[in-house]
């Protein structure tokens, strides 16, 4: 019998938060793209969406504009969407899946964003060349401090 191993830390990123905010409203600011497009991305960045049709099936197409004039296309697939709980969309090129689950806490928001690369190889050329890792916390940061100028 073939030794299977399933262990994919070499090829995720995760980060989780708890956001001053309610469920509603961080999902809220996932799920619109008048919002989405005032915080995805690393710092500097700006976005232009083209789709984003939040239901399972549904694609996400967006343009991020780098601090230097650079544009990166992005195009996604919504593969479930749980109402207030869950988001899973499947991103093309670079391949990975993300998976952002919510989780009401008193008023605020845990946050649990999972990505999964496709292979080991594909997570390290990401991280080095886009330094995923790096933007994935920036993006944290820039959803927490819309919500709060949101909330005032």
């Amino acid at each position: 019998m073939a030794n299977i191993n399933n262990n994919t830390a070499d090829r995720e990123l995760t980060i989780s938060r708890k956001l001053k905010a309610p469920v509603a409203l961080v999902w809220e600011v996932w799920t619109k793209p008048e919002h989405i497009a005032q915080w995805w991305g690393p710092n500097g960045f700006t976005n232009t969406i083209h789709i984003m049709d939040v239901q399972p099936g549904g694609v996400w197409d967006l343009v991020m504009h780098g601090p230097d004039g650079t544009d990166f296309k992005n195009k996604s697939v919504y593969k479930e969407i749980v109402l207030h709980k869950k988001i899973v969309f499947e991103h093309v090129a670079p391949n990975f899946i993300a998976t952002i689950n919510f989780e009401e806490d008193g008023g605020q928001t845990h946050i649990n964003w999972h990505m999964l690369f496709e292979t080991a190889e594909e997570f390290m050329r990401v991280v080095k060349t886009v330094k995923a890792d790096v933007g994935l916390k920036q993006n944290m940061e820039k959803l927490e401090v819309y919500l709060s100028a949101l909330k005032k």
